[in-house]
């Protein structure tokens, strides 16, 4: 069985990806990023798994995305997060990105899939929490797969996250007595939700539409 890598990789042109294998990832990178391919002429590696039987898995993938592919070539006009669910749901040892899991690069890809199905409106907020007198409220805007937490909002005093990019944005934030001065963009309604509370937070089960459903409804008629 032939072991060797599988790798994903962004271009400059959104929603057109590459999807190769090697087995010599650094050095295929290198050369990728440095010269381009068939005239793209910026390259970004996003996610790269070793595997066994690599020609095989990489043959098998392509045939999956070939509706999408552009030609005979590695070039791909697909979601880049389904690509990314699909190959870090793989047996084998991940490669790149090297200060994340597997299971972290899997969840982050089906959140940014799920988060497309949350119709444009505002939702809603309101949850106790531990050692913090009075409930907390907010609101979350959604426009075209955008989550902005909204001005107004009461923000929980900050306890713990183990995102860095979440503890830098929780920094930056603004308020007045825990009150929210100015609407900030979330990449999801996990981190808005977990923005609110001052904790990790499953948004899919904190925020609420005008009827009163939490918004996990939405990947539940998915599902159907």
């Amino acid at each position: 069985m032939a072991k060797g890598i599988i790798y994903l990789m962004s271009t400059c042109i959104d929603g057109l990806i590459k999807i190769g294998k090697t087995d010599n990832f650094e050095r295929r990178m290198s050369q990728l990023e440095r010269d381009g391919y068939h005239r793209v002429s910026v390259l970004k590696r996003e996610f790269a798994i070793e595997v066994d039987d690599y020609d095989e898995k990489e043959a098998l993938i392509h045939e999956i995305f070939s509706k999408s592919r552009v030609g005979d070539s590695e070039l791909f006009t697909v979601d880049i997060n389904l690509v990314q669910q699909l190959l870090s749901s793989l047996d084998g040892k991940q490669i790149y990105p090297v200060n994340e899991t597997k299971k972290d690069v899997f969840e982050k890809a089906t959140e940014a899939v799920q988060k497309k199905l949350v119709p444009d409106g505002e939702y809603y907020m309101s949850v106790k929490v531990k050692d913090y007198n009075i409930p907390v409220k907010a609101k979350m805007s959604v426009n075209n797969g955008k989550f902005i937490l909204l001005k107004g909002s009461l923000i929980a005093p900050y306890k713990q996250f183990q995102s860095p990019s979440w503890i830098e944005l929780r920094k930056k934030m603004k308020l007045d007595n825990n009150t929210l001065l100015s609407d900030v963009e979330c990449s999801s309604p996990s981190m808005a939700a977990s923005l609110v509370s001052g904790h990790a937070k499953n948004g899919w089960s904190s925020w609420k539409n005008n009827n009163n459903e939490y918004i996990d409804v939405y990947r539940q008629h998915n599902d159907d």
